[in-house]
């Protein structure tokens, strides 16, 4: 009798605890960031998250929390795509391509904290109006979100491809809707005037992202 091909997880090895410790800090990695972010929104003088993109909390005399927030969570989801690897069988969906994907997402939020954008729109206090000027670092800050969406929206299709295939429908419509929301979400930000449509869009990415640690931490967890 021929035995069924490896989808998943190994059922017989026990990931070490580093491993499950890594994809802890993915798990953590999307609310934290997106709960740092809604909390400098709110008290923030002078920050308008309709007219303001969340990188413009990283400036004034507060911008080190939002800098920190970048490279703090950028560093966990960095550390969660090395766990998700050694969880992952050797020649699965998503070990190889999934995992890098994952790897380059995290890489761009720390870019963004290393790259800070530029004062624009009256933020911070005593920015003139408009659109302002775009500096060297502000320009090499531009690549972070592009190279962010574009990773993490791939990912997404990667780990669809393997709940597809492993029978899991639930776990595929979810990969496949939180790209969609994310880019849909984020095209309407801008002729809408509003910078919070893509801060929604990119929450349900990056909770995707903090889920999908904590589904398999939890799977790992459960093989000790």
């Amino acid at each position: 009798m021929h035995s069924a091909p490896t989808t998943g997880t190994s059922r017989s090895h026990t990931p070490p605890a580093s491993a499950r410790a890594l994809l802890a800090g993915g798990a953590v990695a999307g609310p934290l960031f997106v709960l740092l972010i809604v909390a400098q929104a709110l008290v923030r003088d002078g920050y308008d998250a309709a007219r303001h993109p969340l990188s413009m909390l990283a400036l004034g005399e507060h911008g080190w929390i939002q800098t920190a927030n970048f490279l703090v969570c950028g560093v966990l989801v960095t550390a969660s795509a090395a766990g998700l690897r050694r969880v992952l069988e050797p020649g699965t969906i998503g070990r190889t391509w999934g995992t890098a994907l994952i790897a380059v997402y995290g890489a761009s939020l720390v870019w963004a904290g290393v790259f800070r954008t530029d004062p624009a729109d009256g933020f911070p206090a005593g920015t003139p109006g408009g659109a302002g000027e775009v500096s060297w670092h502000g320009m090499l800050h531009n690549l972070a979100p592009v190279g962010m969406g574009l990773a993490l929206s791939a990912a997404c299709a990667v780990f669809a491809r393997r709940f597809l295939r492993e029978g899991r429908p639930g776990w595929t419509v979810y990969s496949a809707a939180a790209p969609s929301a994310y880019l849909l979400l984020g095209f309407a930000a801008l002729p809408a005037g509003d910078f919070r449509l893509m801060l929604a869009g990119g929450a349900v990415i990056w909770t995707w992202a903090a889920v999908l640690s904590l589904k398999f931490l939890r799977e790992s967890a459960g093989r000790t």
